[in-house]
């Protein structure tokens, strides 16, 4: 069994309009958001063996954030493929995985990811930005990775896991 932490990028800012899209960073909201997601993922002992990030800036900042708070050792991998991903592609990534790894947090962008979660588990999952889906993953080795592989076990999405004082942090 595998176990696949699948997460959407904490929200971006919009403020330049100079910048691509590869280049836009967080935002205030994303910025707290990400850090609280890592702390998520600590308190409920899910930490990842590996975090591979899309490279674009919202996800590398959201990586760096999540890894700093789950405190997660291991560096983070910078994957272009996950850039602009379809299902099928990351799909295709995931077959790729060493196998030393039992748990894997991959860090993209909708609407490969939430179409991705459905490839793999056959279940629709709203991930606004920075939720995070946890699939457990029938398989012994990530070569056998397919379709309908995945049990949907929960997400956790920033406003319904934030208090009051964390909910004023996350709306600017």
């Amino acid at each position: 069994m595998k176990t696949l932490l699948i997460m959407r990028h904490a929200k971006s800012s919009w403020d330049n309009p100079d910048w691509s899209d590869f280049e836009r960073p967080l935002n205030k909201r994303g910025l707290n958001a990400a850090p609280f997601m890592g702390s998520v993922i600590y308190t409920n002992n899910i930490k990842p063996d590996l975090i591979i990030s899309s490279p674009a800036k919202r996800a590398k900042q959201t990586a760096v954030l999540v890894k700093e708070t789950a405190q997660v050792e291991k560096a983070i991998q910078f994957e272009d493929k996950i850039y602009e991903a379809s299902a099928t592609t990351l799909l295709y990534l995931a077959t790729e995985f060493s196998d030393k790894y039992d748990t894997i947090l991959i860090i993209g962008h909708n609407p490969g990811i939430e179409e991705f979660i459905r490839l793999l588990t056959g279940d629709y999952c709203s991930m606004p930005t920075a939720s995070l889906a946890k699939i457990l993953v029938n398989v012994d080795s990530w070569r056998e990775i397919a379709l309908n592989k995945g049990f949907l076990e929960t997400v956790f999405r920033p406003k319904d896991l934030m208090n009051n004082n964390e909910e004023e942090a996350f709306s600017t």
